[in-house]
């Protein structure tokens, strides 16, 4: 990707890669695994006890013993005599006896003796007694102990980011405490004198503020800790004041703006007078260009850009990548791919990046991307039709209908 990009601007995988190469994972902790949803495991999880944890029924119905039901016919059917009742959360020591049967509800212990579990609707009820004109084969409906995994059985590796049903798993088979790379604090540094928050009446040259509402709507989306999200003066000492408290307090520092060389991008100075080791500044894509990354005491500083179709590619592909690594997930970017159904705007010498929206290919029914108008880096009003941020390459045809692509999705 990029073979055309400017000379002396960074290729967007040479960025990432970077993220990987200077950035490791937050150090690791022991909690509980309710308290761990959204973070990546730092050792492998093991299940604590036997799934399921003892033989149990798996529908409403009767406990029974097969050889007592093996000559069970509709012309003569078994008369089973009932010898207990067994519901869910209890259990009994009492040995099913022959010719017996117990009542039993989904998920009770089977009684010794039972080998398979007759289903309700398969039965006549009669006083204290239970009639059965089927053969009901060993085993049937019946879970036995262990049979879904064993104690100790690996249920998940390290580097697995638990989502809410990696957490029920975990739940059943026991685990209370997890080993997790916890996720990464981030403060918000908007700056901006012309900047306002929406609502607020404006004055001439005033524009209302997208990029907070942005950024911090996509770092709740990620269920990210925010220390803070706070507007900074275009004044070198407020940038440097709010820039050190924020490194001091977080594991990640987003900023918008001042990262450019107007007379008021303060940025690239205060993070040089603050002690934070440049990586790289200036990327070769589009929008997005004047992207600032830099590290201080593993803390991880990205300078973004203030036009929000900018923020938006810095969230998506930078930020997005910086957090993986700091919380210890190896999965990279979850790149998907498609062909275009019309050509894109072309470039020569920046990648792009363009919003775009996930359609059917008429012909073949795949998965395909049509390009949306409006893709200015000023402009925003095309996330009501996105689905997906897609890399265009630099040069050649990468931007002709039919070529494939790899993008990220947006929501």
């Amino acid at each position: 990707m990029g073979c055309g990009t400017t000379p002396g601007l960074l290729p967007v995988a040479e960025a990432l890669a970077t993220y990987r190469r200077v950035l490791t994972p937050l150090p690791a902790r022991e909690q509980p695994v309710e308290a761990a949803l959204g973070q990546v495991l730092a050792a492998p999880a093991r299940a604590a006890v036997d799934l399921p944890l003892f033989d149990q029924s798996a529908v409403d119905g009767y406990a029974a013993r097969s050889v007592d039901l093996a000559m069970a016919t509709q012309d003569r059917p078994v008369r089973l005599t009932l010898s207990g009742d067994i519901p869910a959360g209890q259990s009994t020591e009492t040995a099913l006896a022959p010719g017996c049967a117990m009542r039993i509800l989904t998920g009770a212990p089977v009684p010794p003796g039972a080998d398979t579990i007759v289903r309700q609707e398969w039965v006549v009820r009669e006083e204290g007694a239970i009639r059965v004109d089927r053969v009901v084969a060993p085993e049937t409906d019946l879970r036995r102990r262990g049979e879904e995994l064993q104690s100790g059985t690996e249920l998940a590796a390290a580097g697995t980011r638990l989502d809410a049903g990696r957490l029920a798993a975990l739940a059943m088979a026991g685990v209370a405490d997890v080993n997790t790379h916890p996720k990464a604090r981030v403060t918000v540094l908007v700056t901006g004198d012309e900047v306002k928050p929406v609502g607020e009446r404006l004055r001439p040259g005033q524009i209302y503020d997208a990029n907070g509402p942005l950024v911090r709507g996509w770092l709740a989306q990620r269920g990210q800790p925010l220390v803070r999200c706070q507007a900074v003066a275009d004044r070198f000492e407020d940038v440097c004041q709010a820039l050190e408290q924020a490194l001091a307090e977080s594991d990640v520092v987003i900023t918008t703006g001042g990262v450019s060389v107007g007379d008021r991008d303060y940025l690239p100075e205060a993070a040089q007078r603050l002690g934070v080791a440049r990586h790289f500044w200036k990327l070769a894509q589009k929008p997005g260009k004047p992207l600032w990354f830099g590290t201080r005491e593993g803390t991880a500083l990205i300078g973004l850009p203030g036009n929000p179709a900018a923020v938006l590619v810095g969230l998506t592909v930078h930020v997005a990548e910086v957090l993986r690594v700091l919380e210890g997930d190896p999965a990279g970017p979850p790149w998907g791919h498609a062909r275009l159904l019309e050509d894109a705007r072309p470039d020569d010498r920046r990648d792009q990046w363009l919003r775009m929206r996930l359609q059917t290919d008429p012909l073949t029914g795949a998965t395909a991307l049509a390009p949306l108008p409006r893709q200015a880096s000023h402009m925003l009003s095309n996330l009501m039709a996105a689905d997906v941020l897609a890399w265009v390459p630099a040069g050649d045809d990468a931007w002709r209908a039919g070529s494939v692509v790899r993008w990220l999705p947006l929501r």
